[in-house]
């Protein structure tokens, strides 16, 4: 089980956008980078082509490494936390939060 999933509240915790914070898009497992909602703009110049004949300026959300975020706590706080794994009264392994000790 990862410790980081899709639609997680992450906050960035160190490079170039440290302090922002968003909901994981996508995941890359092999290269190890998570794209994260309004963080890591970047822009990239399109020639015109038959399937995008307006080209130009086109802003997206680059990836960043999986090591420089860290996963927010669920509630009005949103502390920053690492990730501890538990079997849970029903015998499915589920994510805790090492802050405050409940369950993703």
């Amino acid at each position: 089980m990862k410790r980081i999933k899709i639609n997680d509240e992450v906050a960035v915790i160190s490079g170039k956008h440290k302090g922002q914070s968003g909901r994981v898009l996508k995941i890359d497992w092999k290269k190890e980078r998570v794209t994260i909602d309004k963080v890591n703009i970047v822009k990239k110049h399109q020639k015109p082509t038959q399937q995008e004949p307006e080209g130009g300026i086109k802003e997206f959300e680059a990836p960043i490494h999986i090591s420089n975020v860290a996963v927010k706590t669920k509630g009005k706080d949103g502390k920053k936390t690492k990730i501890a794994f538990k079997i849970n009264d029903k015998g499915n392994k589920v994510r805790i939060s090492k802050a405050t000790g409940k369950e993703l």
